[in-house]
């Protein structure tokens, strides 16, 4: 089993080796999996598990405090399951299998995607506050009123930040409201979140593919971006499978992972595919992203235009 992860695209992460090691034992307890859709699970539940990333327990706060989580996957025969929305979910990758696997859909989102994993044995009740989290929106005053005022609070806030959740420029400062205010150093934004986790797997013969996520920090509540979208935030056909990370709505506009596939299946290997579509997905948007992605013959690939996007990958014979 090859089993390619991913960390997120983004900005220059603090303590970069830690999360290398836990990205590691990520893929390499997918490699050990007996197919390639458990692999994805089961390497991007180990991620969702760390709150070194922005998935699960390392999720981001939406506008009206709420951390929510997103998730999609897919394999070489089109079947797909996607979630999105969903409050006290560690593992958003597992109820996505659940919707692939268990109902004749392919979304499930909110409330009723809560509902469906709860009905079968994915944990509901989470705590997904890291520390890290939890003191950043302490640092905040958020409006009490309606949804326009909390779309007029989040815009430059939400507008100004990377994929990943962090302020633009040196570092980051409280201003005289108590928000977080890029004018303001407060030592590195090395401390900051992160983006979006996912994985690809090949057993020699299928594929899939699978990316998590928690959001992108101070979004407008309920805000989805292109994680559980099909094509967009992962992709898997019988040519790759292939996961994205980064700048969310413009992944979503530009269908960043199906465009990687399509690479391949007009005969690009794994990673000038993955080349091709950064370098489109930058010319087209301007923005920052990251894919990773293995094709039919195992070849793995991996790209980006951020300040670092780390991966792992792991190889076990059967």
């Amino acid at each position: 089993m090859n089993v390619l992860v991913h960390g997120g695209a983004g900005g220059s992460p603090d303590e970069p080796e830690s999360r290398q090691a836990v990205l590691e034992d990520a893929a390499r307890a997918g490699s050990a999996a007996e197919s390639p859709v458990e692999g994805v699970e089961t390497a991007v539940r180990h991620l969702e598990a760390s709150p070194r990333f922005n998935a699960g327990v390392g999720s981001a706060v939406q506008s009206d405090g709420v951390i929510r989580t997103d998730a999609g996957i897919m394999t070489d025969d089109r079947g797909v399951g996607a979630v999105c929305s969903m409050p006290g979910v560690e593992h958003a990758v597992s109820v996505a299998r659940v919707v692939m696997t268990e109902t004749p859909h392919v979304f499930v989102s909110g409330e009723h995607a809560v509902s469906l994993a709860d009905a079968y044995g994915v944990r509901t009740d989470a705590d997904l506050w890291s520390d890290r989290t939890r003191e950043r929106w302490n640092e905040l005053t958020p409006p009490s009123g309606n949804t326009r005022s909390h779309l007029e609070w989040i815009r430059d806030r939400f507008g100004r930040t990377d994929p990943g959740g962090r302020e633009d420029g040196v570092g980051v400062g409280v201003d005289s409201d108590g928000d977080t205010d890029p004018g303001h150093e407060r030592g590195s934004t090395s401390d900051l979140d992160h983006d979006t986790v996912g994985a690809v797997a090949f057993d020699g013969e299928r594929l899939a593919a699978a990316t998590s996520t928690g959001g992108r920090w101070l979004a407008l509540a309920g805000r989805v971006g292109d994680v559980p979208q099909v094509g967009a935030g992962y992709y898997c056909c019988p040519a790759a499978a292939v996961s994205a990370t980064g700048a969310g709505e413009d992944i979503a506009r530009v269908t960043l992972s199906r465009r990687a596939a399509r690479h391949v299946e007009a005969g690009f290997e794994a990673q000038p595919a993955c080349d091709l579509a950064i370098k489109e997905f930058a010319e087209h948007t301007g923005s920052s992203a990251g894919v990773i992605a293995v094709d039919s013959d195992g070849t793995v690939g991996s790209a980006f235009n951020s300040d670092a996007m780390q991966t792992a990958y792991a190889h076990e014979n059967r």
